[in-house]
């Protein structure tokens, strides 16, 4: 059991793992946001249909998400590249939006039909999010380390330069 917890741990000290690290705690604050968002949105009825809460708590999620994935879990910096970085990501966002929805309106059909109290309907619009979430954070961790991949020689110097600056 120690050796596999050793293996964790220089794991999570390789590059790849400080970036799958980076990737899920960006992934944690964007979920935090966007729930408490559509807590907020839907739960005091500034915005009182479901589905549209999802979409803009899914929405206001999705700027300090891209930023924080691009700077933080893939080291870019500079202007966004439009074609390979900006249109991936939003696409990505608004695919996992729409599956999002079909959550919301499940639970619009549900709560509708079984005459569902506000406050509970907005905890399972919430849950529902949260769902759609876990089920896309797989394909977006694949498609964002393609999309953010920098330089290969640039990854092996800052690789080669952890590993020094361990060793002193």
């Amino acid at each position: 059991m120690r050796t596999r917890l050793h293996e964790l741990l220089a794991w999570s000290r390789s590059h790849q793992g400080r970036k799958l690290i980076r990737f899920t705690s960006v992934s944690v604050i964007s979920t935090v946001i966007s729930q408490i968002s559509i807590l907020v949105l839907y739960g005091f009825r500034i915005i009182d249909a479901q589905i549209a809460a999802t979409v803009v708590g899914n929405l206001i999620a999705s700027f300090p998400s891209y930023n924080l994935n691009r700077r933080w879990a893939w080291g870019k910096t500079g202007r966004s590249h439009w074609r390979r970085e900006v249109v991936p990501f939003w696409s990505m966002a608004l695919l996992g939006s729409a599956f999002s929805i079909i959550g919301a309106a499940f639970v619009k059909s549900y709560t509708h039909s079984h005459h569902v109290s506000h406050n509970v309907t907005a905890i399972l619009l919430a849950a529902a999010n949260l769902v759609s979430f876990g089920i896309f954070w797989v394909l977006k961790l694949v498609l964002f380390n393609k999309i953010f991949r920098v330089n290969e020689l640039e990854e092996f110097d800052e690789h080669l330069t952890a590993e020094e600056a361990a060793q002193h």
